[in-house]
């Protein structure tokens, strides 16, 4: 992997607070009459006391002498999600000086490659992403496959090359469907954060909360701490922008009732894992000594940790694998004339949604249905799938024919850990086979996904509770088809998402590469059409202009 840019790491330096009142936005707002003055909170709480109501004024701001700094556009989050939104925001015409990206982690995909690698997707893997789902591209042009192709062929490996075409050509019927190597992705990611200056747009730092301000903006208040400061607490500061955007991903790991349970009384988490946590001290266990691990879930990453599991079964055969699945598939999920083939009781999509979910029928549908309409449409579409690869279902075939590995099928009801130290899971099974049984392994892990629910997220918490946001059926943040959180609208001022806590609204791919790039050039293309400051319209000919300038990685 390339060199990340230097500048990813630096924290912003404190800023005092601007003398007398602070810059107006763009626009020009009716300015609000002074109220009468105020006592700065006495207690050293964070966020200020003002804060506890859902408008602060800026009178209120001025009278906290903290540290203030402005930007005309903000996002929250400064993850994948954020990266498409300020990506957007730059070739429109934005400058990087106007645009803050406030989060914990330097490089836009930290976040997303700390999971990739603890669900066992090392930089050579490929992930579940099409050709043209290119963060660090706007126009998808050329895709992942074809610069893999032409890269390849400047090596002389031309073997190599015309297997990519033939599979990007032959693909999902005749052979697996091309998807990108992890590594390059990032790669292509850090190339662009130099390009758009992510550098100066970035803030380190975890938002706490945000407040609509009285004269049309938003005001974020989060915590840092600076270099040389780790055992003085957090240092705190406060940021106005008047175009907001949130895109905070994932808000924890998702545990089974049972394994949760079972952790909590026994303090056990290196027997019972989740998937996403980092578990390499249980591959190096069984590749030592051998063993009998568990695995729940039957989506994507349980087939990766079944990768996983055989890969060490070359350094030790003494390994086993129960899969415990809940219930049998007895067919795919069927939508019109359309269903999805069942191997080994996995159900297999190349990609997490039918790709008419991305920018074909299926897209235009869920924005014209209703919430109750969009949930039932996202709960044939979705559901439990993974990727239809040769290499795994031979994983499978083989395990399933030699022994090592089983499918049972059951709900948990109880885990206990024996006195030799090896776990043992009470299984209770409905249908005409209706019982119980017990299975003893020596690990169990735990591959049913991430936490998902907007109230999940402290931050997301705060703002439905304090705005009384409105969530869809789905338990996420409802947002218009442009992606604006409408509870949210302040004066000229405007909130928007995108990424999991969208899921429900009108786009079914929201965790998806071009599902990010998609609602965040929705937004952008809503602000440009409000009139929002700097923005410029993405018509042919600056849209032209803006690739070939990526093309020469110029700066927009």
């Amino acid at each position: 992997m390339s060199q990340p840019n230097p500048n990813f790491n630096r924290a912003p330096a404190p800023q005092p607070p601007f003398p007398g009142q602070y810059p107006a936005p763009a626009y020009q707002a009716p300015q609000p009459p002074n109220p009468a003055p105020v006592q700065p909170p006495r207690d050293t709480s964070w966020p200020p006391r003002c804060f506890e109501k859902p408008v602060v004024s800026i009178y209120e701001i001025q009278q906290l002498n903290l540290p203030v700094n402005y930007t005309e556009y903000a996002t929250v989050g400064a993850g994948l999600g954020s990266f498409s939104w300020v990506d957007a925001l730059r070739v429109s015409g934005v400058q990087a000086s106007n645009i803050a990206a406030i989060g914990m982690d330097a490089r836009p995909y930290d976040h997303y490659n700390h999971l990739a690698r603890n669900s066992q997707i090392p930089d050579w893997e490929r992930l579940r992403s099409n050709s043209e789902s290119t963060p660090d591209n706007l126009w998808g042009w050329p895709g992942y496959a074809l610069r893999e192709i032409w890269a390849e062929t400047k090596r002389g490996h031309l073997g190599t090359a015309l297997k990519l075409w033939w599979q990007i050509f032959g693909e999902p019927s005749l052979t697996d469907t091309y998807t990108p190597r992890i590594g390059e992705v990032f790669r292509s990611v850090d190339r662009e954060a130099l390009r758009i200056g992510w550098g100066q747009i970035y803030r380190y730092g975890r938002v706490r909360a945000i407040r609509k301000t009285d004269d049309g903006r938003y005001l974020i208040a989060y915590s840092t701490r600076q270099p040389g400061q780790q055992n003085n607490g957090p240092t705190h500061f406060l940021h106005l922008a008047h175009y907001l955007h949130i895109a905070v991903g994932y808000p924890a790991l998702q545990f089974l009732p049972d394994l949760q349970k079972y952790r909590e009384q026994t303090g056990d988490f290196q027997s019972v894992v989740n998937a996403y946590e980092n578990h390499d001290h249980l591959y190096e266990h069984l590749r030592r000594h051998g063993g009998l691990v568990m695995v729940r879930g039957r989506g994507i990453v349980a087939s990766r940790i079944l990768q996983r599991l055989a890969e060490e079964r070359t350094h030790n055969p003494n390994i086993g694998v129960i899969h415990l699945m809940r219930s049998p598939v007895a067919q795919g999920h069927r939508y019109r004339k359309t269903n999805r083939q069942v191997i080994s009781q996995f159900e297999f999509q190349p990609f997490n949604w039918p790709r008419g979910c991305w920018g074909g029928s299926y897209r235009k549908l869920l924005e014209k249905s209703s919430p109750e309409e969009r949930k039932k449409l996202l709960e044939v579409w979705g559901g439990t799938t993974t990727a239809r690869r040769q290499d795994w279902l031979e994983i499978t075939r083989r395990g399933l024919a030699e022994g090592w590995y089983q499918i049972v099928f059951g709900e948990v009801e109880n885990v206990e850990r024996l006195p030799q130290g090896r776990l043992q899971a009470r299984i209770v099974t409905k249908g005409q086979v209706a019982g119980q049984f017990t299975c003893t392994a020596d690990f169990i892990i735990d591959a049913t996904g991430l936490e998902a629910k907007a109230n999940s997220n402290p931050l997301l918490a705060d703002l439905i509770g304090k705005f009384g946001l409105p969530l869809n059926p789905m338990g996420r943040v409802h947002v218009e088809n442009d992606f604006e959180i409408p509870g949210m609208r302040n004066g000229t001022g405007r909130m928007y998402a995108a990424g999991s806590m969208t899921l429900g609204g009108p786009l079914a791919a929201v965790d998806s590469f071009l599902g990010l790039q998609y609602a965040g050039l929705r937004s952008v293309q809503a602000l440009q059409e409000a009139g929002a400051y700097e923005l410029k319209k993405l018509g042919v000919l600056r849209s032209v202009s803006q690739w070939l300038k990526w093309a020469r990685k110029v700066q927009p």
